[in-house]
C-alpha cells in the first residue's frame, strides 16, 4: 500500500520536477491501450497495446465477473520478460502488446451482453513511475456457440465478424489483396517498390529483399529503408512492421551497355493483426524495361519523370556496375590504378616513413633483396587487411577500421612512433632481451623471418589505424559485395585496389634499401630525418582526437626542435659547403614556421598552413574566420533528418547532408579546402545545411549510415525540394572546390 501511495504522490509532483523535462507521462488509457473482444463463446480477449518505454506487470492482472451466474475462470497469458524491478526486484513484465484469453462459464447465452472487470498495472521505464493499478469494465456480446468448431477456418472467420469496425473483411484476403504490389521505374536509375496494405495488415520489415534476374551489368544500390513501427510479435518478439501504405526507393546501378531488359524480384511476408495468422514468404517477379517507362503510376510525393539520361551516374555507383559488367581482368586492372591514384593522398602517405622507418632501422648494412622482402611483407599484410574490412564492411554493413579510431589506441600506436623515431635519434637501440635474442642468434633465419613478421604486424595496423578513409573505389566494390554476396570478386577487387596502393610503398622501401648511405654521418643524418617524419606521423595520428591548437603547438615544438638540430641557431662557418648553407637555411625556414605555429596554436589558431588566419585583432579579424565557414545544423539521429528535410520541402528548399568525423582525414580536408572556398559558399545559397557528427561510432550513428548503406565518413548526401535524396549526386572522398561548386550548381540545375 505504500509503494502505490509513493508512485501515486510521483505522479502527482511529477510536472513540478526535472523529470517532466526529459519525458511526459501518458495518460494510463494511452500508456496501457485495451481492446477487447470475444474469441467464442466461452473466451474473451483482452489485448493491450504499449506504449514504448511502458510496461505491465504480469502478476497485477485480475479479471472479474459483474454479470449474475458468468464465471471467470484462470486467465492465459503469454511468457513474459524477466525485469529487475525497483519495487518488487525480479519480476515478469509485458513490452509493446500482450494478448489475455479469459475462459468463461456459467449461464452464457447468444447475444447475451456480459460485463467483466478488469484489473492492469503498469509503468513508466525511463522515469521509473509506476501507476495506480487501472480498474476497467467492458461489456462484451456472447456469439453464436454454434460458429466454434474444430475448423480452424472457422474459427477465424467467426473471431473477424466479431470485431466491431466499419470495412474490417469478413475473412482473410488473398496475399495480393492484403498486400498490393506494383513496381515503379520513375527513370533510367531508381526504382520504387510500392505495397498497398490492408487494414490490420502489416509487412515485416526484416523479411523485404529485393534483387534483380537477367540483369548483365546492372545492380540494384543501398536501399534506405522508411521508418518503421515497432511492435511486439508472439512469434519474433520486438520487430519492426509496416502498416498500410509503404514505397521504398531502390537506386538502379547500371553500366555503360548494360541490358535494358530485366526482371525486378521482391520478396516479403506479412500477417493479419486481428487474427495473429501470417502468410508464407511471397516472391513477386516482374519484367520491366528501362527504354518504355511506365506513365501514371508515380504518386505526388515522388512523381513520375522522363529518363534521367543527362543526369551523372556516382563514381561509387560507376564503380559499382563496372564490377557487375562480368569483365574481371579489365576490373582487377582497374581496380589496381585506382589504387595507384590514392597511393599519395593522406590516407596512404603517412605509410611511407613508417615502412622507411622499418627499412632505416634495420642499420647500413641492410641489402636491396633484404629491403625488397621486409616492403613486401608490409604492402602484403596491408593489403590482405584491407581486403577482409572491406568484405566484411560489404557483407555486413559495418567498417572494422572505425572500432581502431578510438583515442586510446592512436594515442599507443602514436607512443610506439615516437618510441621508433628516438631509437633513430641514438637515444636507445630497440632490440629484444638478451635471453631471447641469444637463442635467436643461433639461427639467423628466424631473426630475419621475425623482421619479417614484424613489418607485417606494422603493414596490418597500419590499415587498420593509419589509413581509414572511405574512398569512391571502396564503397563501390562494398554496394557490389553487400548486394550481390559475391566476396570472392569483390574482395579480388579489392585486393587489387590495395596493391596499387601499396606499388610505391614497395618501390621507395626497396629504394631505402639501395639507395641507403653506408656507415658514417649520413647514415646518422637519414636516420634522424625518417625519426622526425615518425614523430610526425605520431602528431598525424593523434590529431584526429585532440584540439586543433594542441595539435599546433605539437607541430611547432617538432620543426623547432629540428631547426635546432640543423643548426638554424648556430653562426655560420667561414669553411662551410653549400650543401650546409643549404641545410642551415632549411633550418631557419623551419624555425620560423615553428615560431608562427607557436604563436597560432596559443592564440587559438587551427591551421597548420594558416598559422596566424584570423589574428586582425577585434570582431574583425573573427568576422572573416567565420565568414570562411559554411553554416552547418548539427543533427544527431534519423529522426532529426526527416525532420529537417520535410521543413525545408515545405520551403521548396535543396538539403545537403554532411557525415563527418574527427578521425576521418577527407573530412578536414574537405572543411579546410573546399567548404571555405567563396564559389562553394556561392553555389549553396540557400541550401539547407545538415551535418552528422559520427566520431563516436555509437548506435544512433551505425543506424543513420545504415538506413543509407553508408560505412562511414567521408559521404556528401543531397535532397531535392521534393524531400528525396538526389544519390546519383552522392559525394564519397574529397572533391576540389571548383568541382564542387560544378556538381551542386548541376544539382540544383542551375
Amino acid at each position: 500500500m505504500n509503494l502505490r501511495l509513493i508512485s501515486l504522490l510521483l505522479i502527482l509532483t511529477l510536472p513540478f520536477t526535472s523529470l517532466a523535462q526529459e519525458d511526459e507521462l501518458l495518460d494510463p488509457d494511452q500508456a496501457f491501450a485495451l481492446s477487447t473482444s470475444m474469441k467464442d463463446a466461452h473466451t474473451a480477449v483482452a489485448d493491450w497495446k504499449i506504449a514504448d518505454g511502458y510496461y505491465l506487470y504480469r502478476n497485477n492482472f485480475n479479471f472479474s465477473s459483474q454479470t449474475d451466474g458468468v464465471v471467470v475462470g484462470q486467465a492465459k497469458l503469454p511468457k513474459g520478460k524477466i525485469k529487475d524491478d525497483e519495487f518488487f526486484g525480479k519480476i515478469e513484465v509485458y513490452k509493446h502488446q500482450v494478448r489475455a484469453e479469459i475462459p468463461l462459464s456459467g449461464d452464457l447465452r447468444p447475444g447475451q451482453e456480459i460485463k467483466l472487470k478488469i484489473v492492469a498495472q503498469g509503468c513508466n521505464e525511463p522515469l521509473g513511475v509506476c501507476y495506480p493499478p487501472q480498474h476497467t469494465q467492458v461489456a462484451l456480446v456472447v456469439p453464436d456457440s454454434g460458429a466454434s468448431s474444430n475448423n480452424p477456418l472457422s474459427a477465424l472467420k467467426q473471431l473477424a465478424s466479431s470485431i466491431d469496425s466499419a470495412g474490417t473483411d469478413k475473412e482473410l484476403l488473398e496475399p495480393d489483396q492484403a498486400f498490393a504490389f506494383l513496381l515503379d521505374v520513375q527513370d533510367s536509375s531508381t526504382l520504387i517498390a510500392r505495397w498497398n496494405i490492408a487494414d490490420d495488415y502489416y509487412l515485416y520489415k526484416d523479411k523485404i529483399r529485393f534483387s534483380l534476374k537477367d540483369a548483365e551489368g546492372n545492380i540494384l544500390g543501398p536501399v534506405a529503408m522508411p521508418e518503421a513501427i515497432s511492435k511486439y510479435d508472439e512469434f519474433l518478439g520486438d520487430t519492426l512492421v509496416y502498416k498500410n501504405e509503404l514505397a521504398i526507393k531502390i537506386p538502379l546501378i547500371h553500366d555503360e551497355g548494360a541490358t535494358t531488359s530485366m526482371t525486378f524480384v521482391a520478396d516479403y511476408q506479412g500477417c493479419n493483426e486481428a487474427l495473429g495468422v501470417c502468410y508464407p514468404p511471397v516472391k513477386k517477379e516482374i519484367p520491366f524495361s528501362l527504354e518504355n517507362v511506365p506513365a501514371g503510376q508515380a504518386t505526388t510525393q515522388v512523381s513520375a519523370t522522363s529518363p534521367a539520361i543527362d543526369e551523372p551516374v556516382s563514381e561509387q555507383d560507376s564503380i559499382a556496375a563496372s564490377l557487375a559488367s562480368g569483365n574481371v581482368i579489365l576490373t582487377l586492372l582497374t581496380f589496381f590504378g585506382l589504387g595507384l591514384l590514392l597511393a599519395f593522398t593522406p590516407c596512404v602517405f603517412p605509410m611511407i616513413p613508417i615502412l622507411s622507418g622499418i627499412i632505416i632501422g634495420q642499420g647500413e648494412k641492410i641489402s636491396t633483396r633484404r629491403a625488397f622482402s621486409l616492403s613486401l611483407a608490409y604492402v602484403l599484410a596491408m593489403a590482405a587487411t584491407y581486403t577482409v574490412a572491406g568484405v566484411l564492411a560489404g557483407m555486413f554493413g559495418a567498417n572494422i577500421q572505425v572500432w581502431f579510431q578510438d583515442p586510446w589506441v592512436l594515442g599507443v600506436f602514436a607512443a610506439i612512433f615516437v618510441l621508433l623515431s628516438l631509437s633513430m635519434f641514438g637515444f636507445y637501440e630497440l632490440q629484444m632481451p638478451s635471453a631471447i635474442q641469444s637463442r635467436l642468434s643461433e639461427v639467423s633465419n628466424k631473426q630475419k623471418s621475425g623482421s619479417l613478421a614484424g613489418a607485417g604486424i606494422m603493414g596490418f595496423l597500419s590499415a587498420l589505424i593509419v589509413g581509414p578513409c572511405v574512398t569512391a573505389p571502396l564503397v563501390g566494390a562494398l554496394i557490389y559485395i553487400g548486394q550481390t554476396g559475391d566476396a570472392i570478386l569483390g574482395g579480388a577487387a579489392l585486393f587489387s585496389l590495395s596493391l596499387g596502393m601499396g606499388a610505391p610503398l614497395l618501390v621507395i622501401g626497396t629504394s631505402a634499401g639501395k639507395l641507403l648511405p653506408r656507415a658514417g654521418t649520413w647514415m646518422d643524418a637519414t636516420k634522424a630525418v625518417f625519426g622526425v617524419l615518425l614523430l610526425g606521423v605520431a602528431i598525424w595520428l593523434i590529431e584526429r582526437v585532440i584540439p586543433a591548437n594542441i595539435t599546433m603547438l605539437l607541430w611547432a615544438v617538432l620543426l623547432i626542435i629540428s631547426a635546432i638540430y640543423m643548426g638554424a641557431l648556430d653562426p655560420i662557418r667561414e669553411q662551410a659547403s653549400g650543401w650546409m648553407k643549404l641545410w642551415k637555411g632549411v633550418g631557419v625556414a623551419l624555425l620560423i614556421w615553428g615560431a608562427l605555429l607557436m604563436i597560432g596554436g596559443a592564440s587559438g589558431g587551427s591551421d597548420v598552413f594558416q598559422p596566424l588566419k584570423g589574428l586582425g585583432g577585434g570582431s574583425a579579424g573573427t568576422a572573416v574566420v567565420k565568414e570562411d565557414k559554411l553554416d552547418f545544423k548539427m543533427i544527431k539521429t534519423m529522426a532529426d533528418l526527416e525532420r529537417e528535410v520535410d521543413q525545408a520541402r515545405k520551403n521548396r528548399q535543396f538539403v545537403m547532408l554532411d557525415f563527418y568525423a574527427d578521425w576521418c582525414i577527407s573530412c578536414k580536408e574537405m572543411e579546410k579546402f573546399t567548404f571555405s572556398k567563396p564559389e562553394v559558399h556561392e553555389s549553396l545559397d540557400g541550401v539547407v545545411l545538415l551535418k552528422i557528427d559520427v566520431t563516436a561510432n555509437n548506435a544512433d550513428d551505425k543506424e543513420i549510415l545504415s538506413s543509407f548503406g553508408l560505412i562511414g565518413p567521408p559521404a556528401i548526401l543531397f535532397f531535392d525540394q521534393a524531400g528525396v535524396e538526389k544519390r546519383n549526386y552522392r559525394i564519397v572522398g574529397y572533391k576540389p572546390a571548383e568541382e564542387f561548386a560544378a556538381h551542386v550548381r548541376k544539382m540544383r540545375g542551375l
